[in-house]
């Protein structure tokens, strides 16, 4: 179980390099493109071209970063569904365990008020 928390941790670390990584080319991009010699038209033809391509990347990261989230609560139900299993079997099987000592007590009682009412 722990060598899974660490996959995910791991895996998270990668998610949240990626997104840095995608903000910092955003961001290098748009610094770019504002101080490039040319028209202002044309600048703005590239920020709005730039922009759609930022936003179809930044769409394709929170469907990615969905997919993990929903696949870790999945995973998650699965492990806490087990160790409830695990904890049901558990108990019935101390519950078993301590019915019947219960009943060897009674047993033994049972001897000693017999002996007792022999006296």
């Amino acid at each position: 179980m722990e060598e899974r928390y660490e996959s995910e941790k791991r895996d998270n670390r990668v998610a949240a390099g990626a997104l840095l990584l995608l903000a910092g080319g955003i961001i290098g991009a748009g610094v770019a493109l504002l101080c490039a010699p040319q028209s202002g038209r044309r600048t703005r033809r590239d920020v709005a071209r730039y922009a759609k391509k930022v936003k179809a990347r930044a769409d394709e990261t929170v469907d990615d970063l969905t997919v993990t989230i929903s696949d870790l609560v999945d995973t998650i139900g699965e492990k806490t569904d087990d160790l409830l299993d695990k904890g049901k079997e558990v108990a019935g099987g101390a519950r078993k365990d301590l019915i019947r000592l219960i009943e060897e007590g009674a047993a033994t009682l049972e001897k000693f008020r017999a002996k007792l009412r022999k006296m």
